[in-house]
């Protein structure tokens, strides 16, 4: 019955998320958000209606469907909005590309938009 010692260096070992400074945590969260949020812009706006009303939507099964899955998908990414990281590694990796994504999908947002 010999049991194995963790190494330091274990995939297994996660570092706690109160590890993380409190600057740090809110400029993930504020990257995250506005991606999520570009998102969920970008969304809404591709799976609206073909026409130009909303009421419209129900003459093509077409459009009904877009709507509901746009529905689904805009609510499903507010709902991830409100979750922060579990640990440390979370809130690296969204460190390190956060900026970069999330401004891309303002721009994106931007030319989908006009």
């Amino acid at each position: 019955m010999s049991a194995k010692p963790q190494q330091l260096n274990s995939p297994d070992i996660r570092t706690p998320s109160s590890a993380v400074p409190m600057g740090l945590r809110i400029l993930v969260i504020v990257l995250r958000a506005s991606f999520l949020g570009a998102l969920v812009v970008i969304i809404a706006r591709v799976s609206g209606p073909q026409s130009k009303t909303i009421w419209s939507v129900y003459e093509t099964p077409s459009d009904m469907i877009r709507l509901a899955v746009g529905v689904a998908a805009c609510l499903w990414l507010v709902i991830h909005m409100f979750m922060v990281p579990e640990d440390a590694e979370g809130y690296r990796s969204w460190l390190y590309f956060g900026p970069v994504v999330a401004s891309l999908a303002l721009a994106l947002t931007i030319a989908i938009w006009r």
